[in-house]
């Protein structure tokens, strides 16, 4: 059984007070820093960003991309400063939490032209599912960090499944590498690539999940596209440097 994803009638002001809702819970000094932590990851990324040297690998099916609509993206969390910077102004949707840091990357990734989308920790995530399909069907593209928002690092959640199940909206599995990076030690391994460092994007061919698809069977071919894209970007600048 595929869990009830009908679009439901909750309007648009609903859910803008509900995100004012969110921001009011937190303190005076986590919003302070909130402030501070957005606008400091925004202009990070708009500075080094422009003196990537960044490339694209498109597999059949991917050529035109971003442009398919609907489709859903699905990426590990730890390329997300690249990405951002590679995909941004596209108008992409993206499930962030409704947690401390859910809420300051919200608002870096928003004023890089994409449009968060909060999930509900209230409502669980059957609601937030329901506001990514409602996307989906009026034709947007949503955007899945796969193993956040906090891991364990390289497993993929089910969500893309669900949602291509009952929208028929095509998977596209991508990842991407640096050639020199900082890596934090964080849960992710989060990257910043290096000021002027290129950068390669590995988009990998499509998945399109049938109705009545195998659930486990899809979830696990999803991580094995993701693996791949891995695999294939970072064999990019390992062949460059055995060379």
């Amino acid at each position: 059984m595929q869990p009830n994803l009908a679009s439901t009638d909750q309007s648009e002001s609903e859910g803008v007070a509900e995100a004012g809702a969110n921001r009011s819970r937190f303190s005076f000094k986590q919003t302070a820093a909130l402030w501070l932590i957005s606008w400091a990851g925004y202009l990070a990324i708009r500075i080094i960003g422009p003196t990537l040297r960044s490339s694209f690998t498109y597999e059949p099916g991917t050529e035109n991309e971003p442009q398919t609509r609907p489709a859903i993206y699905c990426f590990w969390h730890r390329c997300v400063f690249a990405a951002g910077y590679m995909f941004r102004g596209h108008g992409i949707r993206v499930l962030t939490s409704r947690s401390y840091d859910g809420e300051y990357i919200a608002r870096i990734i928003e004023r890089l032209g994409f449009r968060a989308v909060r999930g509900s920790s209230s409502r669980g995530a059957v609601q937030s599912l329901r506001e990514l399909q409602r996307e989906l069907e009026q034709g947007e593209f949503v955007a899945f960090t796969i193993d956040g928002p906090r891991g364990p690092r390289y497993v993929a959640k089910p969500g893309p499944i669900h949602l291509a199940q009952v929208t028929g909206a095509p998977i596209f599995c991508f990842y991407v590498a640096a050639e020199r990076a900082w890596v934090l030690k964080s849960w992710d391994a989060f990257m910043i690539p290096k000021p002027f460092s290129r950068v390669r994007c590995y988009v990998r061919s499509p998945i399109s999940v049938a109705a009545d698809a195998d659930h486990d069977q899809s979830l696990a071919r999803m991580q094995h596209e993701l693996e791949e894209a891995r695999g294939r970007a970072e064999a990019f600048f390992e062949s460059s440097k055995s060379g």
